[in-house]
């Protein structure tokens, strides 16, 4: 069915539409209460402004719809599918984050976690939280003040605590040291700290603590007095917000060229918790209105907590729609609100400087990078004197160890910035010992012969088709001249390639004595460094994994009755080396051909080479020597 025939054919219902291009991506999703109106109005003549609508009407080749039964439910697909499929004519918001919450769980002795998923397992969930870290650290205090239980035992028989119980940092209820019910004391006094009663709760716990120093409970006192510092310290970190002790939201934006800046602080109990700043693309043609509605909808559909209030500067679109969607996920009403005012009103507008702070700050930083990447390859043009912007740029280098585990490695950057997946490394096969100048010639020759494979066969995807503006060798005339001869003998010798000598950092070409020198402060040699610091550490990394490998099957060898099928049977069911030192005598004795008596040989075997490792490490190089 052509697209004017399913123009013509849609319905009058309400529900979601999906617009694709020629190569059948959906490049934007759109609700509608009228599907037949709202799709159609995109094919009318549109005003010389609106430039982002003609440039999706222009691309729209195909287009699908799901009928559903209201508009609410037209909003909650709409939102779904924009995350699904981050459609290009789409506000998009750039950063998608879950928020960490406290825990506590339903246990007869119950912990405090950091979690960042709700469930509906009966505990008790406070956050969000903005910053996973600052909690942390939150948590870390109440845990000095209030020493609740972390280990995740179920039954408590133990003879003896934990290493927690016996530096005090657990009442450790595992071994009776307190009661049940003295215990749920001291979780409903955490429920009240993270629930923002901290001044009720420094009340109690001072009342508590005069009644145990009158009753010559000194020790108790001094225990209360301790929680009654830790709290206040604690309470010092957080700003009082509002008169209320309201549990709010605060949203303002500030925009720029092509993208807004939307800054969100969290109240929670009346003071300000945290605060987050994301960015909206796509935003140039949109009213500060559609942008909020559009970030509002994007962030209440990750987020699993809607406060009872949300504060905004500007009307939204569809409020009325958004605020019943925000009450059915909430479970209670929600309102969407604008301080004309008095404390709210200042707030907001405090708000509203921070995500311009925010802006100006990211216009700052694009333009020192545009400096520090566009810019230095525009030097190394200039300097090099290349016929074309080295875009893209391709490294090598070779790491081995007295000519054992050779390896050689790619990196590529493009525009001036690391194509991680565009890395490559390869394992010598045809060098035996320490020669780089065979080695690098066997890398070069590899890799350019894959690209003239996918050239031939017309294979433009393949991992090496696409091919470098520049290559830098790292070493000296040596490794160039073996590179080149690779390089002519593939048929890419028109390809600028530069070898980089490691301490003088000179540039020399093929043919040319001289090298070059790139001023010592410039962005060029910047690059240049940081390109070959990657190479050298991706070829690094690599060497010692093989390297690793092999000591560890040389270690399995010593072992008295390991031989080549249990060796083969033990890699087999562990996968790694690695895991069969973290394995135990039981995980061990598994393994088909390993008796209990071999796996405590083997277990302890490498007990002891750990343990060795460990101390070798500890010992300062001179004093080896010795």
């Amino acid at each position: 069915m052509d697209l004017q025939t399913k123009l013509d054919n849609l319905p009058t219902k309400p529900g979601v539409y999906l617009m694709k291009n020629e190569d059948n991506q959906i490049i934007y999703v759109g609700k509608a209460v009228n599907l037949k109106n709202r799709v159609r109005s995109y094919f009318r003549k549109q005003p010389k402004e609106a430039a982002k609508t003609r440039a999706l009407v222009n691309h729209i080749r195909d287009l699908e719809y799901i009928v559903v039964d209201s508009e609410l439910e037209a909003l909650i697909l709409e939102c779904n599918l924009i995350k699904k499929y981050r459609p290009k004519y789409n506000i998009s918001l750039k950063d998608d984050k879950t928020y960490p919450y406290i825990k506590i769980t339903k246990e007869d002795y119950p912990r405090v976690l950091i979690t960042r998923r709700i469930q509906k397992d009966g505990a008790r969930y406070f956050g969000p939280y903005p910053s996973a870290g600052m909690l942390k650290d939150t948590l870390e205090l109440v845990r000095k003040v209030f020493p609740f239980r972390s280990c995740q035992q179920k039954v408590f028989t133990n003879s003896r605590p934990c290493l927690n119980g016996y530096i005090q940092k657990c009442y450790a209820p595992c071994v009776g040291k307190i009661t049940k019910e003295d215990y749920q004391k001291l979780i409903e006094e955490i429920v009240q700290f993270f629930e923002g009663k901290q001044e009720q709760l420094l009340t109690k716990l001072s009342q508590e603590m005069n009644d145990a120093a009158e009753a010559l409970e000194f020790e108790r006192a001094a225990r209360l007095r301790d929680q009654l510092q830790g709290i206040q310290q604690i309470i010092t970190t957080q700003k009082a917000a509002l008169a209320s002790e309201n549990d709010e939201d605060i949203i303002a934006m500030a925009r720029g060229i092509g993208e807004a800046s939307v800054q969100i602080f969290f109240v929670r109990g009346g003071k300000i918790i945290g605060r987050e700043n994301y960015f909206l693309s796509n935003t140039d043609e949109s009213s500060r209105s559609e942008i909020l509605t559009s970030f509002v909808k994007q962030f209440y559909m990750n987020s699993q907590f809607v406060p009872p209030a949300i504060l905004v500067e500007t009307d939204l679109e569809e409020k009325d729609l958004l605020t019943q969607w925000l009450s059915e996920k909430r479970g209670t009403k929600v309102t969407i609100k604008i301080p004309k005012r008095g404390q709210q009103k200042d707030l907001l507008e405090m708000v509203g400087k921070n995500a311009l702070e925010a802006l100006s700050k990211k216009e700052m930083e694009l333009e020192h990078q545009k400096i520090r990447t566009i810019g230095a390859l525009e030097e190394l043009k200039r300097y090099l004197g290349l016929d074309v912007l080295p875009k893209r740029i391709e490294c090598y280098d070779i790491s081995n160890t007295q000519g054992t585990e050779s390896v050689g490695s790619m990196v590529v950057f493009e525009d001036g910035k690391p194509k991680k997946d565009q890395y490559r490394r390869f394992r010598i096969k045809t060098v035996q010992g320490a020669n780089d100048f065979a080695s690098m010639y066997e890398v070069l020759t590899r890799r350019f012969a894959h690209a003239k494979t996918d050239h031939e066969k017309g294979n433009d995807d393949g991992k090496f088709a696409r091919l470098p503006d520049l290559v830098i060798i790292d070493g000296g005339k040596g490794q160039l001249q073996f590179a080149r001869r690779a390089m002519a003998e593939q048929g890419f010798s028109a390809i600028a390639t530069y070898g980089l000598a490691k301490k003088e950092e000179l540039l020399f070409r093929e043919d040319e004595p001289d090298p070059i020198v790139l001023p010592r402060n410039s962005q060029s040699l910047f690059l240049i460094q940081r390109i070959r610091d990657e190479a050298h550490r991706f070829a690094i990394t690599y060497h010692r994994s093989l390297r690793g490998k092999r000591n560890l099957a040389s270690i399995l060898d010593d072992i008295p009755g390991v031989g080549e099928k249990r060796k083969k049977n033990l890699l087999q069911h562990f996968g790694s080396f690695s895991k069969i030192q973290e394995a135990s005598v039981e995980q061990l004795a598994e393994v088909e051909g390993i008796s209990h008596t071999v796996a405590e040989e083997i277990y302890h075997y490498l007990q002891t080479h750990q343990d060795l490792q460990a101390r070798l490490k500890q010992i300062k190089p001179e004093e080896r020597k010795n």
